[in-house]
């Protein structure tokens, strides 16, 4: 038996539907029941996430999946990542006078990539209508939803700067002239007539077939696309930077992106084979840590005790120390994965763990590619400093209102089909409302540097290294889908939950029950870029004499309020169908829900 759990590890076979928010769990499962597969059910819960987390998930947003249908061997990736537009060079963000690239603000867009990921996967692998798909999110938006506190105080700390420089984010986000209490309804109805405009143009075009063919024009040909290109081309807007920019995105730009399938990167790790994204996504750092891991003796360590913590934040260290020297975009840079993903390198890299914290940034040494290690460590000295207004994305340390992340969706069906997304981007606090559309741009091109040479260096047609990274595992037959929100952190608090359910905790809300860390160590993804060397941040469940002992090593240890660290949600399928659900219970909003 297992012990205590702050909620149930939900059983059943017919179908899970897992995230981070209650409702778009409940509209999940109950697309499921309709008769929806995996994929009708997550998108129509992402949909809903837009709408009841605005602060966290947009429609104009971007989207890593991973999407194992019935039957076959391995997951395909999707990749929802827009690429930057045509326009976007270093030397015309470097004539803005800019460092780097804001962190808000038109200048920081790429071609939003979420609709286009979710409609792929809509035409190859869903059941249901459009307008089964976006009713859900219509209704909240037009007939309103309770406000969660978190978006409430996010919006009231924005609000003077909504009125002074983003005016169409005030007249959104501010009905009746001020910010929506929490629990209140909240309505946006200029999202819901957009959204009820792509299933109406869909509609008309006939078959299903036709009608997920039409809504993507609709988005990236049609009336979304015109409203984009026409606010993009007149504004100039305030940004983290300080300074009005105008953006360069236009509606050319989206005709000419599409959403891919990609076959994913795996590595072995005692039994389980784990699939993750290409470098064009943080995600190989989860498999690089396992890599070193895999020789490391996890399996005789306390899960809860400080060899644990020490070993896995300085392994993580490391990979994320390569993350930020060599990953990026595959497509248009030659990345050396198989060097960082082969066994020799592990060993090399396992070799410099120490007893004690290292305070230093260590990429590894590939031959051939030096310059880029030069540039990482270069960089790396970027210390704390202010974001400014709506810069970064806002990731979970401190447990305050203002803070949050992005959202995640695990989906299991009735056939067997997995699907694991982690959608982001478009947040209210990233870009002003565009007119008429009720929903604002993304700002994933400030994980670009605007110096020349490197694999994350801005270029047109490239894609940034996100750091939106869902999982799905397998062993025997048995299939894991996980994943969190949380820049940074999502492959940090990946790695420790899957460490702990391989070595013993095997209950799925245990795993994610238990106490959890990251470290600020290497360079943030998001502007400013900050470093924080020998960071490490603990929940206090860990007890005060581990604390102690990562002190002792070194660490610079800041423990965390109560159940403040992750946002993990998971759903497992056995090989004789049983299927397995849970989700945190940390800002007591995510539920699994199945039968």
């Amino acid at each position: 038996m297992s012990g205590f759990t702050t909620r149930p590890e939900i059983l059943g076979t017919f179908g899970t539907a897992t995230s981070t928010h209650w409702i778009a769990s409940a509209v999940g499962m109950k697309l499921l029941e309709d008769g929806g597969t995996a994929v009708d059910a997550a998108a129509a819960m992402w949909l809903v996430h837009c709408v009841v987390e605005p602060h966290l998930c947009g429609p104009l947003g971007d989207m890593t999946a991973m999407l194992r249908v019935a039957g076959e061997d391995a997951p395909h990736v999707v990749c929802g990542q827009g690429v930057a537009p045509a326009a976007a060079t270093i030397d015309h963000y470097r004539d803005q006078g800019l460092d780097l690239i804001p962190g808000s603000g038109l200048l920081s867009t790429v071609v939003p990539g979420t609709f286009g990921a979710w409609i792929l996967m809509l035409r190859d692998h869903g059941r249901l209508s459009i307008r089964d798909i976006f009713a859900p999110a219509i209704h909240y938006a037009r007939h309103g939803h309770p406000v969660l506190e978190r978006v409430s105080v996010t919006i009231d700390g924005l609000s003077d700067f909504f009125r002074d420089e983003w005016p169409t984010s005030a007249e959104t986000w501010l009905p009746g002239g001020c910010a929506p209490a929490a629990e209140s309804l909240f309505r946006n109805p200029a999202l819901a007539d957009a959204l009820d405009r792509i299933v109406t143009e869909a509609e008309a075009a006939g078959p299903r077939e036709q009608q997920v063919e039409a809504a993507r024009r609709a988005i990236y040909e049609g009336f979304v696309a015109e409203a984009i290109d026409t606010w993009v081309r007149k504004a100039c807007v305030m940004d983290a930077s300080g300074q009005r920019n105008s953006g360069v995105l236009t509606g050319a730009d989206m005709a000419a992106w599409s959403a891919t399938y990609e076959p994913p990167l795996a590595t072995d790790y005692h039994g389980w084979t784990v699939w993750k994204a290409d470098t064009w996504a943080q995600s190989p750092v989860l498999l690089q840590s396992l890599n070193v891991l895999a020789g490391a003796d996890i399996g005789q360590m306390d899960l809860n005790g400080a060899d644990f913590v020490h070993t896995v934040t300085e392994t993580m260290k490391l990979c994320f120390a390569d993350r930020e020297a060599y990953y990026g975009d595959p497509a248009d840079t030659q990345i050396p994965v198989l060097q960082l993903l082969s066994a020799d390198y592990a060993a090399a890299r396992r070799g410099q763990i120490g007893p004690d914290a290292s305070h230093d940034q260590r990429p590894g040494h590939i031959v051939g590619y030096e310059a880029w290690r030069d540039a990482a460590l270069a960089r790396s000295g970027m210390k704390i400093a202010d974001a400014g207004v709506g810069a970064g994305e806002p990731t979970m340390a401190h447990l305050t209102e203002k803070r949050g992340d992005t959202v995640h969706i695990d989906v299991i069906d009735q056939w067997g089909n997995v699907l694991s997304a982690t959608p982001s981007g478009g947040w209210l606090q990233s870009s002003p409302v565009v007119p008429g559309l009720g929903m604002p741009l993304n700002s994933r091109a400030q994980m670009f540097w605007l110096d020349e040479g490197l694999p994350t260096s801005l270029a047109p047609g490239r894609r940034p290294r996100t750091t939106l990274s869902p999982s799905i595992a397998g062993r025997d037959g048995h299939l894991l889908s996980f994943g969190t929100p949380g820049g940074d952190q999502q492959d940090q608090w990946q790695l420790i939950f899957f460490l702990r359910h391989v070595h013993g905790v095997t209950n799925l809300q245990a795993a994610i029950d238990a106490p959890l860390f990251h470290t600020g160590h290497f360079q943030a993804s998001f502007y400013p870029h900050p470093t924080q060397p020998g960071h490490l941040m603990l929940e206090p469940s860990f007890g005060a004499d581990v604390i102690a002992d990562l002190r002792a090593r070194g660490h610079d240890a800041d423990v965390a309020e109560p159940w403040s660290v992750g946002r993990l949600t998971a759903a497992s399928r056995a090989p004789d169908g049983l299927l397995r659900a849970a989700a945190t219970p940390r800002l007591m909003q995510a539920y699994a829900i199945g039968r």
